[in-house]
């Protein structure tokens, strides 16, 4: 169970990423957005980072995305 979820966070991370890298956004520009630093930043995209609900909320909404497309990870699994 334990790397079932390691597996789902990693996948939900990628969506993150993949959704950041679709809107050519960067690292720096989607940190300064959260308040948090690019180093942070790039800890969520790793996986390394475990993220709240409502940072779940903030990244989306930066993104500009509906919140179920970055928790999808049937999707992500399948890239």
């Amino acid at each position: 169970m334990k790397n079932t979820l390691n597996v789902r966070i990693k996948a939900v991370a990628a969506n993150i990423r993949n959704k950041r890298e679709e809107l050519n956004y960067t690292q720096e520009y989607l940190a300064a957005k959260l308040s948090i630093s690019q180093n942070a930043y790039s800890k969520i995209e790793l996986g390394y980072t475990k993220i709240t609900v409502e940072r779940l909320f903030q990244i989306s909404e930066v993104l500009e995305t509906d919140l179920t497309e970055l928790i999808n990870t049937e999707k992500a699994e399948a890239a």
